[in-house]
């Protein structure tokens, strides 16, 4: 019989659905894909067979899926495909999962999973009290204190979303690639729009954790980036201490193994 030791960590974004397949508590393959096409169960459940085949790995080895999700429209058929293709029924963080996170808001349900498995995973690896930064579709940066409370929770418009809307609002202005430019002093119109966006975001940044770190009194907060864009700003501000790219799919394990601590002493 084929060990079942593998865990697959799907975390389902506004722009990528990125997957991570554990053994143990090593990453040991990532794969990603758009979430925005439409997708049936099939097609969901064929195309994660056969990346993790093309990968070395068959579907029997794995003992279980674990998905965080902000986009509700594609979870049936998701799920669906998981557990048709791969004989998994997954775990899907929502209200009622026990991740650890103690949510000190109003209505601790409008905190998106993605959030709360960064939060989990900055406190449980990095220790508190931590802001996790997520520069993805949106930017977000949490606070979580000590004894792992949500704190508080900022949203801004992600750098993308910025680009897309000065490339769609205007006339002249071209679509260009994401990247920091050689030097602030701009001379033509692709190194202006780079200039303003990425030097735009490292300011906002470093304002967001300044301020926070003040309003909290937390001068010795550490501070964790994630998100697809993050390394271009964590390269270029001291004021965030680790980049750290795969930190939601290792929220999903540490939260998988809550899961499984719990079973184990149920």
């Amino acid at each position: 019989m084929m060990k079942k030791d593998l865990l697959l960590g799907i975390d389902v974004g506004n722009t990528n659905i990125t997957f991570g397949v554990f053994k143990g508590e090593e990453i040991v393959r990532t794969f990603r894909m758009t979430t925005k096409m439409q997708r049936t169960s099939d097609e969901f459940g064929v195309w994660i067979s056969n990346l993790l085949q093309g990968c070395g790995y068959e579907p029997e080895e794995l003992k279980d899926v674990i998905i965080a999700s902000v986009v509700p429209g594609i979870m049936h058929s998701l799920n669906a495909g998981i557990i048709k293709y791969l004989k998994r029924t997954p775990i899907v963080i929502g209200a009622g999962t026990k991740t650890g996170l103690r949510i000190n808001m109003a209505n601790p349900k409008e905190l998106g999973a993605d959030r709360v498995v960064d939060c989990v995973a900055g406190y449980e690896i990095y220790g508190g009290p931590i802001m996790v930064i997520d520069f993805g579709t949106a930017t977000t940066y949490d606070l979580v204190l000590s004894g792992c409370v949500f704190e508080s929770g900022i949203t801004s418009p992600g750098i993308r979303i910025c680009a897309n809307a000065l490339w769609n609002e205007t006339a002249k202005l071209p679509e260009i690639a994401i990247e920091k430019p050689e030097s602030i002093l701009a001379r033509d119109t692709t190194t202006s729009m780079q200039a303003g966006l990425v030097y735009g975001c490292i300011g906002q940044t470093e304002y967001i954790i300044r301020k926070v770190k003040e309003a909290a009194g937390l001068s010795e907060m550490k501070v964790v980036a994630t998100g697809g864009l993050g390394r271009i700003i964590a390269g270029e501000t001291d004021m965030i201490d680790v980049y750290d790219p795969d930190l939601t799919l290792k929220g999903l394990r540490i939260i998988y193994e809550k899961q499984a601590k719990r079973k184990d002493n149920a």
